[in-house]
């Protein structure tokens, strides 16, 4: 993909995710590079993991804790997470995150146990 991309969040429409509610930009065909999200955490987060995607997680607003293969770990406003393929994971408290999944976001790489 050789094509500069430009995208509001605010004009993205929400859908739910396994993390509550989340918008997704450059989620396009032809791009598997990297896609960025915006994500309000819901109480109801579900643990998951993913087989080939990396994600990193910045914490914009709140604070609560991630889960990470089973362990707790506080995080709140400027928090930064690095969860590569295979940790099981979840956001615990009232957050808004912006998560980068790399390779671009698939959603049938989400797995449940």
């Amino acid at each position: 993909m050789k094509k500069a991309m430009v995208t509001h969040f605010d004009e993205i429409k929400p859908v739910p995710c396994p993390c509550g509610l989340t918008r997704r930009a450059f989620a396009v065909p032809g791009n598997d590079t990297a896609t960025i999200h915006m994500v309000d955490i819901s109480t109801t987060a579900k643990t998951h993991y993913h087989k080939k995607l990396t994600e990193i997680y910045l914490v914009l607003e709140g604070e609560g804790h991630m889960e990470l293969d089973g362990e707790r770990v506080p995080v709140r406003k400027n928090s930064t997470v690095f969860i590569p393929p295979g940790v099981r994971h979840r956001a615990v408290g009232e957050m808004k995150i912006v998560n980068i999944p790399i390779p671009a976001f698939d959603p049938d790489d989400e797995w449940f146990d």
